[in-house]
């Protein structure tokens, strides 16, 4: 069981949340008044079957999109207010992200795939390769790091990934379905890394409709029809 530090203050925290879509003319309602907190060092599952709008959700918690109404404070800070610049830097340095697609570049190692954001953030390169080699041993990729993307399986791909996604150190990892795209042995092992990272201290926010990857979780959010129906305990 991990050991959480708990501060007065949610990291996560959504009020009244709704997103409407308006293309030709047509709206679309992805999310009706959703509201939930998020404490640091927790391991929430958002579930719901497609199209309930737990992916819009997410993009909404990695400040990649903005609600159409309802506020979405992030360690106090509202989201909705803050300049494309600052987004930027809260989605650079806060929040690491683990997509279903792996979102790596084929034909590059693992180690340059990791490096990447680092680059963007301007850290020096011996800086940038020494964590980079560091976070692939933590994902059990010590000896694969100088395979590029297409000679790696789904899962160590994935494993690429979340060693990618902490390389800023951040305090958040959103995770988007990250088990949707490779075998359940495999996942398995990602849902291990994931257990370590949050004990650790990580906050874990993870989309998946999948029950046995949810169970993994200690608290499952249910959405629906763009509703937030359940918010309990998981009870292992």
């Amino acid at each position: 069981m991990a050991l959480h530090i708990m501060s007065n203050e949610p990291t996560i925290q959504v009020k009244n949340l709704a997103k409407v879509y308006k293309m030709d003319g047509v709206e679309t309602v992805a999310l009706t008044d959703v509201s939930f907190k998020i404490n640091k060092g927790e391991f929430v599952a958002i579930m719901g079957p497609s199209g309930s709008g737990k992916s819009t959700l997410m993009h909404i918690l990695g400040a990649l999109d903005l609600p159409t109404a309802g506020t979405y404070l992030l360690d106090g800070q509202n989201v909705g207010k803050l300049s494309d610049d600052a987004l930027a830097e809260i989605r650079n340095r806060k929040i690491g992200f683990v997509f279903q697609a792996f979102n790596l570049l084929p034909r590059t190692t693992a180690l340059e795939n990791v490096m990447l954001p680092m680059a963007y953030a301007g850290l020096p390169k011996n800086e940038r390769q020494n964590s980079a080699q560091k976070f692939l041993e933590m994902v059990g990729l010590k000896d694969r790091m100088d395979h590029t993307s297409n000679q790696l399986s789904g899962g160590q791909q994935q494993r690429v990934a979340i060693a990618r996604a902490l390389s800023l150190n951040p305090s958040i990892i959103l995770a988007d379905e990250p088990t949707g795209n490779i075998a359940s042995a495999q996942a398995e092992e990602i849902m291990d890394i994931f257990q370590k990272l949050n004990e650790e201290g990580h906050t874990i926010v993870m989309i998946t409709h999948e029950p046995d990857i949810a169970e993994h979780a200690e608290r499952i959010i249910h959405i629906r029809d763009g509703r937030l129906v359940e918010d309990a305990l998981n009870h292992k």
